[in-house]
């Protein structure tokens, strides 16, 4: 079987997270054939992958957004477009809910005959469209601005429209999106099934991210924020499958408009036997050692780790915080940690850049994570896996790891807190420090809910028989 995975913003030029599950999903299939199509933000990562390329990934094609964006334009363009496509583009613009991804492609692709977006663009058709929803529902914007926004957003979707897909018989995104909508017209070219996994909820991480942003200013937010929930629903209009991890973000899925009989819940897995080495926690007369396996970005919320360390300082001098992750992805987010260090005057904090957190985990007493989003995250896995509580933030299926599904009652592996409580993130840390008993117990519950609940071998042969229903249903 060849399967096409397509991935935006993250494999195989992001470590961890997403990438990571898709590494070890391509790991666990060497039968099959998989083919990666990538979106990436910048031109100059092109061919610099972080991962080790499996033997069975055959095929790799990169697209990125920085580049599209860059396109030289045509000049002024004739009408070149009909009364229908103009409605359409006007109800994408201002987020109708029942617009159709086939009626797109009648326009870009008619007959499948590719049409330049540029053309499009810079048509007298287009800039009329503009203009009449600014006059309808912006026309106290700059239109100028306006202008510029709505090409910035529109252009790449309108270029990943016309490519070429890799043929495959099946289609996997790992988002919705711009990579989930490229999954709907495989689909529609190559009628092949489709199918999703939302680690998080994608449109609400950009909602997430553009209002703390600085790039999008104003009511300018709203125009994106929309624009992002636009492109999920044109996703899972065309999935057969939607898979996620956990029940709150089926219920999310379904508030957003996904048909309910598409979602399947498939829990993530790690490989324990990476973590079997490590021994049980035990009393030690070093400084307590507190450790992150974060990649340090704005929606991680390091600042909050940090924030809640100092006040773990007053109390415990001698107390070390491992900050383990690759810091280079947002170089201005790293800058702002480093200063919040400094202002604050902490000693015994490292970012230690990408390890292997296999060899830390055992010097760890206590774990933590403050993210503001997630999915379910396999460094909260991978702790537990290493018989470490884990103090993290309630979100994504944080509660449910922590604290165990319906039906298991084995007990809490750590605490869970709200996003960006540094005081209560602080209070729990201290209180685990100070409790041994409290803290090995804990660990060996955690350890126990992952090889019950969340394995490797669970997790490769649920897609195993995924890929081979959908396939089969297909025919």
């Amino acid at each position: 079987m060849r399967i096409c995975l397509l991935t935006e913003g993250s494999y195989p030029y992001v470590v961890g997270g997403v990438s990571s599950w898709i590494q070890m999903l391509i790991e666990g299939m060497p039968e099959h054939e998989f083919v990666l199509y990538s979106i990436g933000a910048e031109e100059k990562d092109r061919g610099k992958f972080k991962y080790k390329r499996p033997v069975n990934l055959v095929d790799v094609h990169e697209v990125f957004l920085d580049s599209i964006l860059n396109l030289k334009s045509p000049g002024l363009q004739e009408h070149n477009l009909t009364e229908s496509d103009r409605r359409c583009i006007k109800d994408l613009i201002c987020g109708i809910d029942d617009i159709k991804l086939d009626q797109l492609l009648e326009i870009f692709c008619p007959n499948g005959q590719k049409k330049d977006p540029l053309e499009i663009f810079m048509s007298f058709d287009f800039f009329d469209i503009i203009q009449t929803v600014y006059i309808e529902k912006y026309d106290y914007l700059p239109f100028t601005d306006f202008f510029w926004t709505i090409r910035s957003m529109l252009l790449p979707f309108f270029y990943l429209l016309q490519q070429e897909l890799p043929e495959a018989d099946i289609y996997h995104s790992v988002a919705t999106g711009y990579c989930g909508v490229l999954g709907g017209v495989a689909a529609t070219v190559y009628k092949k099934p489709f199918i999703i996994t939302e680690h998080g909820i994608y449109s609400r991480e950009r909602e997430e991210e553009i209002i703390k942003c600085s790039w999008a200013k104003g009511d300018f937010k709203s125009v994106w924020i929309q624009y992002f929930y636009n492109l999920a629903r044109l996703s899972y209009q065309k999935a057969n499958r939607v898979l996620t991890l956990f029940e709150k973000n089926a219920e999310t899925e379904k508030i957003l408009g996904c048909d309910e009989d598409k979602i399947e819940i498939v829990p993530n897995g790690i490989r324990i036997e990476r973590f079997s080495h490590i021994e049980p926690l035990k009393d030690h007369a070093g400084p307590i050692v507190i450790g992150a396996a974060v990649r340090v970005v704005p929606i991680k919320d390091i600042v909050t780790m940090l924030r809640a360390f100092f006040l773990v300082k007053q109390i415990l001098p001698e107390a070390q915080f491992k900050i383990m992750g690759q810091y280079e992805e947002d170089p201005d987010y790293y800058d702002i940690c480093c200063q919040t260090v400094e202002t604050l005057q902490l000693k015994d904090v490292e970012f230690t850049g990408s390890v292997n957190v296999a060899e830390y985990y055992g010097k760890m007493d206590v774990l933590v994570l403050s993210s503001i989003s997630e999915g379910q995250p396999l460094v909260v896995l991978e702790g537990l896996a290493s018989c470490r509580p884990f103090v993290t933030t309630d979100v994504g299926c944080c509660r449910e790891i922590i604290y165990g599904s319906t039906g298991d009652n084995r007990g809490a592996a750590g605490v869970v807190v709200a996003a960006m409580d540094y005081e209560k993130m602080a209070e729990e840390i201290l209180c685990l420090a100070k409790n041994l008993d409290k803290r090995c117990e804990m660990g060996r519950i955690g350890r126990e809910r992952v090889e019950a609940e969340y394995t490797y071998e669970k997790f490769i042969n649920a897609y195993k028989e995924i890929y081979h229903r959908e396939v089969e249903v297909k025919k």
